[in-house]
């Protein structure tokens, strides 16, 4: 598996500066210091952000006084600083499903050792709300806040089978295309995976999670290298994921019929042992 790259190139890519947008400058040089992997020196980030450092070292003293930038006494490179962190946490908490999901996701990597994670689709693009790396030499990149694609992501895939988003909608395959013949399988399962489509040698299994009113609220996944997560899972793999997704989905509210729970279980494809 290739090294892991830093998840920030992805999500803030800088872009040069439009006009004077002093607020513009200050806002991408807080979201570029919250998404590195380590502490920023002043010259590294005036590079990035072709700006002289003096423009970029008035920005973060003024973040620095807020409490949003830290910087280190002996080093002088910057960090997040606790303010940023407590807003962080704070902003996150306003997602009912981030609260339901820690707990079974903490519990879901212990029962199958992978990574496990879930999304949300926030303000249109489906994104990671939080992540519990997995008990396996592979660490993963993915941060909250990172997007996924919709139609090449195990995430994806279930909210383009059970959501009916506009966002989503739009996102639609054609009409007997591949994909489109993969979410009739993964509205018939109630489950997806997507190996090798967002890294190579990588897989995820995913399942949505539902609101009181059985709308989708969310999705989990487990994450993994595609030796531990096949395409098609095997049985204990995918109980759990399951399981979790029913677990939370209760927590949210969600009263499943049991003419659903038996429809579920007779339209369930087989997997691996």
């Amino acid at each position: 598996m290739a090294p892991r790259k830093p998840p920030a190139a992805s999500l803030i890519a800088p872009t040069p500066a439009r006009g004077t947008g002093t607020l513009d400058l200050a806002l991408r040089l807080l979201a570029h210091i919250a998404h590195a992997p380590q502490p920023v020196t002043l010259g590294a980030l005036a590079k990035t952000f072709s700006a002289s450092k003096a423009t970029v070292y008035r920005h973060l003293q003024a973040l620095r006084q807020q409490g949003f930038v830290h910087q280190d006494r002996q080093s002088g490179e910057y960090e997040a600083g606790i303010r940023l962190v407590v807003l962080g946490e704070a902003a996150r908490e306003r997602f009912d499903i981030v609260r339901a999901a820690r707990d079974e996701l903490i519990a879901l990597r212990d029962a199958t050792r992978q990574a496990a994670t879930v999304c949300r689709l926030v303000q249109g693009e489906l994104v990671v709300l939080d992540l519990i790396q997995g008990h396996t030499v592979i660490e993963f990149g993915t941060r909250p806040g990172t997007r996924l694609a919709l139609a090449m992501s195990a995430h994806g895939k279930v909210w383009l089978a059970f959501s009916d988003d506009r966002a989503v909608a739009a996102a639609l395959p054609a009409p007997r295309t591949t994909l489109a013949q993969e979410l009739v399988r993964v509205r018939k399962r109630g489950w997806a995976t997507a190996p090798d489509e967002v890294i190579a040698g990588v897989n995820a299994l995913a399942a949505p999670v539902r609101d009181h009113a059985g709308r989708i609220a969310g999705s989990i996944a487990i994450v993994g290298a595609t030796q531990f997560i096949g395409a098609e899972p095997h049985r204990a793999q995918l109980d759990a994921v399951l399981a979790a997704a029913r677990r939370i989905s209760n927590a949210l509210g969600f009263k499943q019929t049991a003419t659903a729970r038996a429809g579920a279980r007779a339209s369930m494809s087989p997997v691996a042992p």
